[in-house]
């Protein structure tokens, strides 16, 4: 069963800290073989400016398919109005704008989220920054005109001024979140989607369903089996701007996936290539041979985080810290027209890598 699409929920494809966008790095194939999918309930819709999809092979008895439906839509408007930096009114949007430096009443939600991504910030020395914003902007990624031309030292340096994880506090009781500067900038477009595809996922198991694939824009979450009582079998797309191709097949089982690259979103100018990944510290695109990362956790919003710190931190540094972590991650790496493609211990070490 498919139902129709709702209007589209405007949370932004902006990319912050290098996200692609709708279905970036990572391809959704379902390489299931082509068996009878008349026991699969298919569910599609538009939110944060993409596409989601859920996937229920032998979905439980007495599913009422209109209501979960329902229930998956309320939950993803319910991301949008907390965390949408496209929606003037939402809780993010408000805190952004508001020009004070004292606490600022939020939802417990928004609060945990902003926890997990100060968490990898402190753990990437700050590769990870969600304020990182107005370097995003400057450089023509943002929802502004595209840069004609390179911005000037004295410009970066101003945005820097602006940027910085360490600026930005929160409170659990009473939620809260508070800024040292009143014009710190706060985009959790990098770590939302697979927020997103978490709540969906609690949807589903609350209904029930213990066999589900999740998606939003690329972002994914894989529990049990697919129609054909295999794992869900994902293709990651190999980093080419020009057209799209396999690069590995891995097996989701009760893990998130998500993919960071550089490939999607990126301009020329004189002969040189800017990708819209912005490293915090430097306030400019990184300079490395590094294309893409994916990386697989519990959490999809782990999963989404994690992909674009080990982005921004580049080749060496962020295999040194993915194994440091156990993180399972694939590293794509670019010289010329040749890929080379590295795993972490944890990824080499998963069934079916």
């Amino acid at each position: 069963m498919s139902l129709p699409s709702p209007p589209p929920v405007s949370f932004g494809s902006r990319p912050l800290l290098l996200r692609l966008g709708a279905l970036a790095a990572l391809v959704l194939l379902i390489l299931s073989g082509c068996g009878p999918k008349e026991h699969t309930l298919d569910l599609v819709g538009r939110t944060m400016g993409t596409s989601w999809s859920v996937q229920v092979p032998r979905p439980p008895a007495g599913l009422d398919d209109a209501a979960l439906y329902a229930s998956i839509t309320a939950v993803l408007a319910e991301v949008n109005e907390r965390m949408s930096t496209y929606q003037a009114d939402s809780e993010l949007s408000r805190f952004n704008a508001a020009e004070t430096t004292d606490w600022f009443p939020v939802s417990a939600e928004l609060v945990r989220l902003t926890d997990t991504a100060l968490a990898v910030s402190t753990l990437t020395d700050g590769a990870f920054d969600v304020t990182v914003g107005p370097l995003v902007n400057l450089w023509g990624f943002g929802p502004e005109v595209k840069a004609e031309q390179l911005p000037a030292q004295a410009e970066i340096d101003a945005a820097l001024a602006r940027v910085g994880w360490d600026l930005l506090h929160t409170r659990a009781e009473p939620p809260a979140l508070r800024k040292d500067r009143t014009d710190l900038y706060v985009d959790l477009s990098a770590i939302a989607k697979g927020h997103g595809v978490d709540r969906m996922a609690a949807v589903l198991e609350d209904a029930g369903i213990t066999d589900y694939l999740v998606e939003i824009g690329g972002e994914l979450r894989g529990r049990g089996r697919n129609a054909e009582g295999e794992p869900w079998r994902i293709a990651i797309e190999r980093p080419d701007a020009g057209r799209r191709a396999v690069l590995r097949v891995v097996a989701l089982t009760d893990l998130g996936m998500a993919t960071s690259g550089d490939y999607r979103n990126f301009f020329e100018l004189d002969g040189e290539r800017y990708s819209h990944t912005i490293d915090p510290a430097t306030g400019r695109p990184v300079d490395h041979q590094l294309a893409s990362v994916t990386v697989l956790a519990e959490r999809c919003a782990e999963a989404d985080a994690w992909a674009t710190a080990l982005l921004v931190l580049g080749p060496e540094r962020g295999m040194t810290i993915a194994n440091d972590r156990g993180l399972i991650a694939l590293f794509v790496e670019r010289f010329g027209d040749e890929l080379r493609v590295t795993e972490s211990t944890a990824f080499a070490g998963m069934a079916g890598g």
